[in-house]
């Protein structure tokens, strides 16, 4: 094994989110000696492994439909006939994030029920932001004169967007796309509230139980999912940059 995999964060980073997923019930008597005055100390209501796996997932289809509306939103007030709606667009955003998840819940569940749509409604609101505005600033510094080239070549405006735009614009659209992603992990959390299953569920027992193991052990596995999101991408952006 070469040193460079041995001394990889992302690695030593995936393995200690592994190990503490499936080997937290393992570690009753740290937490006991850490925490003694608590009868419990290690959350078991629940697998942590499963608790993780339902939080990427959320996180995941929320990302995804964030991503979807936000570069199209973002693409689309930047083509001729939709500048004239893009301080519309980035107020609703801005709007989107400013308002709290929790109150997005509060309005969603008596409609939805107690499930997973209405934390996938908050998290979408909260994740267009910086998808929108990564996506204007990507293509608003493709230069002119590039633009220019690409029509006197007799490319499309499809062409333009697809083969020009969009791969020059890539680098700052998934810096925007990555800050959504880290929001949204640590916001998940709140989808406890409302009957999802996360990773915010011993945080909210522990909350309302004065049991700070539990929010400790939620806490530390969010915190490694959005370090090792975060080293994903990362990863990906390095593919753009020159060597």
């Amino acid at each position: 094994m070469s040193r460079h995999i041995v001394t990889d964060p992302l690695l030593w980073s995936l393995l200690l989110l592994l190990g503490l997923m499936f080997g937290m019930p393992h570690l009753t008597g740290l937490f006991a000696w850490l925490f003694p005055s608590l009868e419990r100390p290690v959350y078991l209501q629940d697998s942590f492994a499963l608790l993780a796996w339902a939080h990427v997932w959320l996180v995941l289809i929320s990302s995804a439909i964030a991503i979807v509306i936000g570069v199209g939103a973002g693409i689309g007030v930047t083509r001729p006939a939709g500048r004239e709606f893009r301080s519309l667009v980035e107020t609703l955003v801005a709007v989107g994030q400013t308002f709290p998840p929790v109150a997005v819940l509060a309005v969603a569940v008596p409609v939805m029920g107690f499930s997973e749509q209405p934390a996938i409604i908050a998290l979408v609101l909260y994740g267009l932001l910086p998808i929108v505005q990564g996506t204007i600033t990507g293509i608003e510094t493709v230069g002119e004169s590039i633009l220019e080239t690409a029509t006197g070549a007799g490319m499309s405006r499809w062409q333009i967007l697809t083969r020009v735009e969009l791969p020059l614009a890539a680098p700052v659209i998934i810096s925007g796309i990555r800050t959504s992603v880290i929001i949204n992990i640590g916001t998940a959390a709140i989808a406890s509230t409302v009957g999802a299953k996360t990773l915010g569920s011993p945080i909210i027992i522990g909350l309302s139980g004065f049991n700070t193991a539990y929010i400790l052990q939620g806490a530390v596995l969010v915190a490694l999912l959005a370090i090792i999101s975060d080293m994903l991408f990362e990863r990906w952006l390095q593919r753009y940059r020159p060597h």
